[in-house]
C-alpha cells in the first residue's frame, strides 16, 4: 500500500518545484487561482511574459496586464438562454512594488463585467485594474 502513495505523491512534489523561485530583489504577484474562471498573466509594461502563471517585477510602478475568461450565467443574458464564455483582458497601474514583497491579484466577475483587484501581504486593496477589450483576446 506505501508504493502507491508514494508514486501520487512525487507529481505533486514535481509540480511545485516547476515554479520559479521568487527574486528578493523584486515583487511577486500570485495570481487568484479560487476564481472561478481562467486568469493568465500577459504582459508587464507592454512587453509580453514567457510564463502566465505569475507576475515578478522590479521595485517601482508597472502596468500589468492579465487575460481572464469566466462564464456568465444565463439568468445574466436573458429567457430561455445558454450560458456563454467570456475572455476579457484588463489592466493593472501600480506605482508602490516593494521588492521582497508578494502581492495577489484577485479576480472575478459580476454578469458581463470582470474586475481584478491587487492586493498587499496584509490582504488590504491597493490597486485596482480597469477593463480593456472583450471577445477574442
Amino acid at each position: 500500500m506505501r508504493n502507491p502513495l508514494l508514486y501520487c505523491l512525487f507529481p505533486v512534489l514535481g509540480a511545485c518545484s516547476l515554479m520559479p523561485r521568487h527574486d528578493p530583489a523584486q515583487a511577486w504577484v500570485d495570481l487568484d487561482d479560487d476564481t472561478a474562471g481562467v486568469v493568465q498573466a500577459t504582459q508587464v509594461d507592454s512587453q509580453p511574459l514567457e510564463d502566465d502563471r505569475y507576475f515578478q517585477v522590479t521595485p517601482g510602478e508597472h502596468e500589468l496586464q492579465v487575460r481572464l475568461q469566466f462564464d456568465v450565467d444565463p439568468a445574466n443574458i436573458g429567457p430561455d438562454s445558454a450560458g456563454l464564455s467570456r475572455t476579457c483582458l484588463l489592466t493593472l497601474d501600480y506605482d508602490g512594488f516593494d521588492a521582497g514583497r508578494r502581492y495577489r491579484l484577485d479576480t472575478g466577475s459580476a454578469g458581463f463585467r470582470p474586475w481584478a483587484q491587487l492586493k498587499d501581504e496584509r490582504g488590504a486593496p491597493v490597486a485596482r485594474a480597469r477593463e480593456g477589450r472583450c471577445g477574442d483576446v
